[in-house]
């Protein structure tokens, strides 16, 4: 399926946006993950994002920005650290193929370039795969992380930037 390219809006996340981007995260989960990952998968996966504390946590250690629609609705978020760790990117299942991923991976390149950060490390999931490839990330190891309660397959990727 082609992708189709919109214009978003960006801005820092808060502890405010808790709410939207848990709900986002279990909705992308659930639905555009269960393509390659079973139903018991995809529900312990989704269960990761319950922790208020944790998003907290998260929020305050990372860089994590939400690209917007026109209406101001979180599309997608993505966090990255100051060492060039990808922490995560996942956009609303509505917005699939719209853009959205290329968009926050551009911005999380700019953060890591301006933090001299010159390869860019992730642990992506196997529907999240193709699309890293083709943004120039190569597959280092499969391996089986924990989620929850389950071990799930996915990939560390990195990324050599300039």
């Amino acid at each position: 399926m082609e992708e189709t390219s919109y214009s978003y809006t960006f801005r820092t996340l808060t502890t405010e946006d808790i709410s939207a981007i848990r709900e986002l995260f279990r909705s992308t989960v659930l639905t555009v993950n269960r393509q390659d990952y079973t139903q018991e998968e995809v529900t312990d996966w989704a269960s990761c994002g319950d922790d208020t504390k944790h998003w907290e946590k998260l929020l305050s250690g990372l860089y994590f920005i939400a690209a917007l629609d026109d209406k101001e609705n979180i599309a997608g978020f993505a966090s990255i650290s100051d060492d060039g760790y990808l922490h995560s990117m996942f956009v609303h299942k509505d917005w699939q193929r719209k853009g959205v991923a290329s968009a926050l991976l551009t911005k999380m390149e700019e953060y890591a370039t301006t933090h001299g950060v010159m390869e860019i490390t992730s642990e992506v999931s196997i529907t999240a795969r193709p699309f890293f490839e083709k943004h120039g990330f190569v597959v280092k190891k499969e391996q089986m992380r924990r989620a929850n309660r389950l071990y799930l397959k996915n990939y560390v990727m990195t990324k050599t930037i300039y």
